[in-house]
């Protein structure tokens, strides 16, 4: 036990040299803080040692705080014995470094930066109170293994770069170490973690976890984390619930314990918490967590993890189901079999392994000379249990491993290179300087005795490949790390991570896979509505407009059906539309075109009564021959419905119109010609007058060619610019596609009816005048009455015309012309076909002579 560090252990040493493991402040799991802190929580932990390294201090830790510091630190000392073994198992292989024996030698800093610098004083001269004087060695130390604390970095690295001094680190990979031109004698073990948030973001879009907590140690490692996490949770759509940092220093957590409730108090919603667990970090956050029984989360962590060891022997434990990304590394073989095999025995002045001893197997400590006694006997790590012991290489004690190898091949090839240039044959061996170390170990590439390539250089080393552990700890004891899957940064997009998901034992509250999402997932048919104020994964699910759908879960915006589809009931598909037309199938197109050929044979009948009896006095009276052109223009009314009905067509489409516009004008300006023959034929009785040749030279029959005239260059002006075509309307019915006409012009479809509507209103005040006028047969008061029904359907039909909306549009044109026509025959005709079939003696010149007397002494 040297004098100037509270310990130091020499292993058997070389002539030529050997490698030196220092012991630093900062981290829980690397080795040079298991010396560090091991020993001085030790004499906190263990104030029954008489005469043994007792300490004043006025620190009081609780029992359990005890355990929480104290027991975790153990599990460590597995880093001292791949050191160990790593040297051992060199110095008995015959093809590396032959007849030379390494050795080694370990000091403790205490969490002290005056330690750090007086122990590499130490290292490189013997002695720390004269730099650059050699004393009390027989040789030096070539290199020098430490973790990766930029604490120690900061107040080791100026010192060991004076001397160029090789350094290796073994804990976990620090960027700033790496980028700083401050630190070119510094090696890293480790392999850059630029693949752990790409693996842990993974995990999360495997089990559809976005909204995650994430929790780090402090530290520039930790922020390294965060900002690569962060930037790929951004890139696959995975929303923070919130981001805690640890403090680094164990008392300062412990003080502000209420702070880190995170882990407890948020929202149940946060079923799935990543920890980026620091080895630098002196604290346990496990403490809180296990302080408060949280078995309904699911730990994501990293390899530097660890689980708490202090047993506490209840059937639930906090971390069951914890998933870790453990760096992937073949098993050392007989690194096992070594562990098994330690006991006090094989290293008697190693004092750690002595406490290690004392906490595990119920040793008493003699007072005498501070050595243990009533062990259990046959005593061995392997018989200790996963809580307290894992005999499985970590992370940090393979990184060790290789560092010893490192150091070994590099001197072995200066060894070689030493040979060869030798030009005396005096066997004398020159004495190695640290600083010739640094080409070879820059340029090292060797295989492991396990099989895995080591170099140093950063652009030959690989990203690590990641197991993934899952760890079972139910009943709270078992602590079995079990492989369900891998995370390769290599494999193809795709396939980069693969699990045995079946073979995963979830958190204590969870029988299958957990949820961990703000808002639950918008189904198809709705889409996500982002809340105000919060995180995107948090939305409100809203169902999409009319016509519009969402095809998958989770959609932003609603898109728009085509056309010609519509959307379906649940709005999750777009379904083709039928096409569909007022057709003679349908029961309103055969409804329509029966009445229409109905009507249109009842006028026929009429017309054949009419011409039956043609030499009545009831058909004589008021034009015959226009009667009968009114009769013939109403058939081809009711005919010209038939045209609307079927599948339109470009011919069908310019008839539909032309066809209404003429035979509708024909019968209208029939009607006027009849009102105005009425009228000339009593009011107008004096013989001579110019109102009476009028009617006797039958200038009222050219009423119809003239209004007929007009309306044909309407029609023909209408078609020749702008005439009706086929056309689909896929918005008027929904899942439907209409095939309907197109007016072309509604001006020129507009301007038709206003002139009918003209000549209809004409008619109407000329009938209405002429009323009153005496005569037995005199029509006008039905004229007046027909003029009526016809102008009150269209006046009604424009609104309803506009109003409607695909087929029914069409069956409101086709049922006004129905309707206008009907209401011409049945007013104008009916009562006198009624005379004519059911009142013949009203049908005689005796009868007429007899009601025109009776009309002028009581006019009508």
């Amino acid at each position: 036990m040297g004098t100037n560090s509270p310990y130091s252990d020499t292993g058997a040493h070389s002539e030529r040299g050997h490698i030196v493991i220092m012991c630093n402040k900062g981290s829980l799991t690397a080795f040079h803080c298991v010396l560090a802190y091991l020993d001085s929580l030790a004499l906190i932990s263990f104030p029954e040692f008489p005469g043994c390294h007792r300490v004043a201090t006025n620190m009081v830790l609780t029992s359990s705080e005890r355990n929480a510091l104290c027991m975790p630190i153990l599990k460590s000392y597995q880093n001292v014995l791949a050191f160990i073994f790593a040297i051992e198992e060199i110095n008995r292989n015959p093809h590396l470094l032959p007849n030379i024996t390494l050795g080694y030698e370990s000091h403790n800093s205490l969490h002290s930066h005056g330690n750090i610098v007086q122990n590499i004083l130490i290292v490189q001269t013997g002695q720390d109170r004269i730099p650059n004087y050699m004393c009390g060695r027989e040789s030096k130390s070539l290199a020098l293994l430490t973790g990766t604390s930029m604490a120690t970095a900061a107040q080791s690295g100026p010192l060991l770069e004076l001397y160029k001094f090789p350094q290796l680190t073994f804990g976990s990979f620090d960027p700033i170490l790496s980028e700083s031109d401050q630190f070119s004698s510094l090696y890293q073990m480790a392999s850059e973690e630029t693949a752990l948030a790409q693996g842990m973001v993974s995990l999360m879009l495997h089990f559809s976890w976005i909204w995650v907590g994430v929790a780090i140690t402090e530290g520039p490692k930790g922020l390294h984390f965060l900002a690569d996490v962060t930037k790929e949770m951004d890139r696959n759509r995975v929303c923070m619930a919130f981001v805690k940092m640890i403090p680094v220093d164990p008392l300062s957590y412990m003080a502000h314990t209420q702070q880190h409730e995170f882990l407890v108090g948020e929202s149940s919603a946060v079923n799935v918490v990543i920890i980026y667990y620091d080895a630098d970090s002196l604290n346990d956050i496990n403490y809180s967590i296990g302080l408060h029984l949280v078995t309904w989360r699911v730990w994501v962590t990293n390899s530097q993890w660890h689980a708490d060891l202090t047993g506490k022997k209840f059937l639930l434990d906090s971390f069951h189901g914890t998933i870790i990304f453990s760096n992937h590394h073949e098993e050392i073989s007989g690194f096992k079999h070594f562990v098994q095999t330690v006991n006090l025995s094989m290293y008697p002045e190693d004092i750690f392994l002595y406490q290690f001893w004392y906490w595990n197997f119920n040793c008493l400590i003699s007072e005498s000379d501070c050595s243990l006694k009533n062990c259990t006997p046959n005593a061995s790590l392997a018989q200790l249990p996963a809580n307290r012991f894992d005999p499985a290489m970590s992370d940090v004690s393979y990184n060790i491993y290789n560092a010893v190898y490192t150091v070994a091949h590099a001197l072995h090839e200066m060894t070689l290179q030493q040979v060869q240039m030798q030009n005396t044959g005096s066997g004398e061996r020159r004495t190695f300087s640290p600083w010739q170390l640094h080409p070879f170990l820059r340029s090292i590439q060797f295989t492991n005795p396990a099989g895995h390539h080591v170099s140093l250089d950063k652009k030959i080393k690989l990203d690590i490949k990641y197991d993934i552990l899952n760890l079972w700890n139910f009943p709270e004891g078992l602590r079995l790390k079990v492989k369900v899957g891998e995370f390769s940064p290599y494999a193809i997009h795709g396939q980069q991570l693969s699990l045995f998901q079946e073979m995963i034992q979830w958190a204590t509250g969870h029988t299958e896979t957990p949820h961990s999402v703000c808002s639950d997932s918008c189904n198809p048919g709705f889409r996500k509505s982002p809340q105000e104020g919060k995180a995107a994964c948090c939305f409100d699910c809203t169902p999409c407009p009319e016509n519009e759908i969402t095809n998958d879960t989770d959609m932003k915006n609603c898109m728009k059906c085509p056309d010609h589809q519509y959307a379906s009931i649940q709005r999750n598909q777009c379904l083709p539309k039928a096409v569909t037309f007022l057709a003679y199938e349908d029961s309103m197109g055969m409804t329509l075109a029966g009445t229409a050929l109905s009507l249109t044979s009842l006028t026929a009948a009429v017309l054949v009564l009419f011409v039956k009896h043609q030499d009545t006095p009831i058909v004589k009276a008021n034009n015959r021959a226009l009667s009968y052109t009114l009769l013939i223009s109403l058939m081809f009314c009711f005919l010209c419905s038939l045209l609307f009905i079927g599948c339109p067509n470009t011919i069908s489409c310019i008839l539909q119109q032309t066809t209404f516009g003429v035979v509708f004008t024909v019968s209208v300006s029939t009607v006027l010609a009849k009102t105005v023959t009425v009228m000339l034929a009593f009011k107008f009785t004096v013989p001579g007058s110019r109102m009476r040749q009028l009617l006797v030279s039958g200038a009222p029959n050219y009423i119809i060619p003239t209004c007929t005239l007009i309306q044909l260059t309407i029609c023909g002006v209408w078609m020749g610019t702008s005439p009706p075509f086929v056309d689909t309307n896929a918005h008027s019915e929904h899942g439907h596609i209409i095939i309907v006409c197109n007016k072309g012009s509604l001006t020129a479809f507009y301007f038709i009816l206003g002139y009918l509507g003209s000549l209809s209103l004409i008619s109407f005040i000329v009938a209405f005048m002429a009323r009153n006028l005496p005569d037995a047969f005199n029509e006008a008061k039905f004229l007046t009455f027909s003029m009526l029904v016809f102008c009150s359907v269209w006046v009604t039909f424009l609104p309803v015309y506009h109003s409607s909306k695909g087929k029914v549009m069409v069956t409101m044109e086709v049922f006004c012309i129905l309707a206008s026509s009907s209401g011409l025959l049945g007013c104008i005709f009916f009562p006198k076909c009624y005379i004519i079939l059911l009142k013949p003696e009203r049908n005689s010149l005796h009868e007429f002579r007899n009601q025109r007397y009776s009309g002028r002494k009581n006019p009508f």
